[in-house]
C-alpha cells in the first residue's frame, strides 16, 4: 500500500526515517535527541505523548470543542497514515493537555493540508516564499490579496454588565470628589495670590503668557538705564561737603592728557587726597580743559598745559580736605582757616584747592558752582604763573580773575560782576 502523499515512506525494520537520529544499542544518543529505555519508556525528563487512539486525538486532529474547533462531518479528514514505523516515544502515562491556537488564528488555516509535503519555506534570496502556509500569519511585511487574506474572527459579543447601579454611583462619587478638591485647590490658588502680589509679578515676568519674543518685547519696555552725565553737567552739579579732616595721603590721578596747543609748555599733575569721597577724574579733567581754554592762560597760543601722572613736573594742582589745605599753605605763610580758602604753596611744587569749595562753591557765585569751579582753578595757576591779586576799578565791570572772588565781589563802593576768565571777551 502506498502511503498518503506527504507522509514519509516506511522502511525497513530498524532503520529509520530520513532525518532521525540513529541509536543503536549501547549507544549514548546524540545531543538533543531523547533517550528511550529498551521497554520503549523515555528517559526521565522527556515529554511523554500518548498514542494516536489512546484515549486522546493525535496533536494534529481537530478535537471537538477545544482549540481546534468542531470537526464538520463532510469535507476532507487529516490524512493520517498508521503503517510504517512510528516514533519510539513512551506510550503510558496521562500527560497534561497542551492549549491549541485561538479561534482567530486557527481560521487563518482553513483548507490547509496539515501533513501536505513541506514547502520550501524560505526562496534563494532569503526572503519568505508565497507556498508558506503561515505566512500571512508570521510575516506582517507581506501583502494579501483579497483571495488570500483570511476571513475575518467573529465579533464576539460584549459580556453582560454586571453591578451597573453600584458602578454608576461609585462614578457619581468620584467626580463629586474631584469637583471638591478642584475647588479647593482653585480657592487656595486665588487666595494665595492676593496674599502675593509680589508672585504674580513674578509669574508675569516668567513668560507664562507668551513664548521668548513676548518676553524680550517685556524686558524692551522696560525704563532704560539713565544716561550718563555729560562733562558739563557734572560740572554743574553741587558735591556733598568732604569730612573737614583728610587722611594727609595723596593718590595721583591717572591717565595722560596732551598738551594741545604749540606755546610755552607746562607739566602738572593732579593729586587728589584719599578719602574725599570726590570724583578725582572730573577735577582732573576740569583742571586740563580750563587752563587750555582760548580764554584762559593758553589764550592765542601763549602757553599750553600737559596732564601726566608721573616724572617730572611744574607742578602739582592738589584736592585736599581743609585741614590739610591750611597744613600745605601754612608752610608757605599763607593762613586759610579764616575764610576756608585756597591757595598757592609757593615753597612747594603744590597748588591747594579747596575740597570745601569746590564741593559747595561760594556765596558770591550762588548756585554756579561750574563757573565758579572754573575761576578757581584759574585764580590759583595764575599765582603759581606769577600773577598777584587785583580788584576790579569799575562799578558793574567783570572782576579779574585774580581778584579774591571767593571772599567779595564788591569792594570801595564798587559793585563787581563774577568772571571765571583770563580773557572774558575772546
Amino acid at each position: 500500500m502506498t502511503p498518503p502523499r506527504g507522509v514519509p515512506q516506511a522502511r525497513p525494520a530498524m532503520t529509520p526515517p530520513h532525518g532521525v537520529a540513529q541509536v543503536r544499542p549501547g549507544m549514548t544518543p546524540p545531543h538533543g535527541v531523547p533517550r528511550v529505555r529498551p521497554d520503549g519508556t523515555p528517559a526521565h525528563g522527556t515529554p511523554r505523548v500518548p498514542q494516536q487512539g489512546a484515549g486522546r486525538p493525535h496533536p494534529e486532529q481537530r478535537e471537538a470543542g477545544g482549540g481546534w474547533g468542531a470537526i464538520s462531518g463532510t469535507g476532507p479528514q487529516p490524512r493520517i497514515s498508521q503503517t510504517g514505523p512510528q516514533p519510539r516515544i513512551g506510550q503510558t502515562g496521562r500527560q497534561p493537555r497542551i492549549p491549541g491556537p485561538r479561534n482567530e488564528y486557527v481560521s487563518a488555516f482553513d483548507g490547509i493540508d496539515p501533513l501536505a509535503e513541506e514547502p520550501d519555506l524560505f526562496d534563494p534570496a532569503g526572503r519568505r516564499s508565497a507556498r508558506d502556509p503561515y505566512a500571512a500569519v508570521t510575516d506582517f511585511r507581506h501583502e494579501l490579496s483579497e483571495d488570500e487574506a483570511p476571513p475575518a474572527a467573529p465579533v464576539q459579543p460584549d459580556p453582560p454588565q454586571k453591578n451597573t447601579k453600584g458602578r454608576t454611583f461609585t462614578g457619581i462619587a468620584a467626580a463629586a470628589v474631584t469637583t471638591v478638591l478642584a475647588v479647593v485647590v482653585a480657592g487656595q490658588v486665588t487666595d494665595g495670590r492676593d496674599q502675593d502680589p509680589q508672585g504674580q509679578a513674578a509669574e508675569a515676568k516668567s513668560g507664562l503668557r507668551g513664548d521668548a519674543s513676548e518676553a524680550s518685547r517685556s524686558d524692551e519696555r522696560q525704563t532704560p538705564a539713565a544716561k550718563p552725565l555729560s562733562y558739563a553737567q557734572k560740572m554743574a552739579k553741587k558735591a556733598t561737603l568732604p569730612p573737614q579732616r583728610g587722611s594727609g595721603e595723596f593718590e595721583a590721578v591717572g591717565g595722560l592728557d596732551k598738551a594741545p596747543g604749540t606755546g610755552q609748555k607746562f607739566r602738572y599733575r593732579v593729586d587728589v587726597e584719599q578719602g574725599l569721597g570726590l570724583d578725582g577724574a572730573l577735577f582732573a579733567e576740569a583742571v586740563q580743559k580750563t587752563l587750555n581754554d582760548e580764554r584762559s592762560w593758553a589764550h592765542k597760543g601763549a602757553r599750553t598745559f600737559e596732564r601726566v601722572s608721573s616724572g617730572k613736573v611744574d607742578f602739582v594742582i592738589t584736592l585736599a580736605s581743609r585741614t590739610t589745605t591750611a597744613k600745605w599753605c601754612a608752610k608757605s605763610g599763607l593762613d586759610t582757616t579764616q575764610d576756608n580758602v585756597s591757595c598757592d604753596s609757593a615753597a612747594t611744587d603744590r597748588v591747594m584747592i579747596n575740597a570745601d569749595r569746590w564741593a559747595q562753591g561760594a556765596e558770591t557765585y550762588g548756585d554756579a558752582i561750574f563757573a565758579y569751579r572754573q575761576m578757581l582753578i584759574n585764580h590759583e595757576v595764575g599765582h603759581r604763573l606769577g600773577f598777584n591779586h587785583v580788584s576790579c576799578s569799575e562799578d558793574g565791570g567783570l572782576a579779574p580773575v585774580m581778584q579774591q572772588q571767593t571772599k567779595f565781589l564788591d569792594h570801595d563802593g564798587i559793585t563787581c560782576r563774577a568772571n571765571q576768565w583770563v580773557y572774558p571777551n575772546s
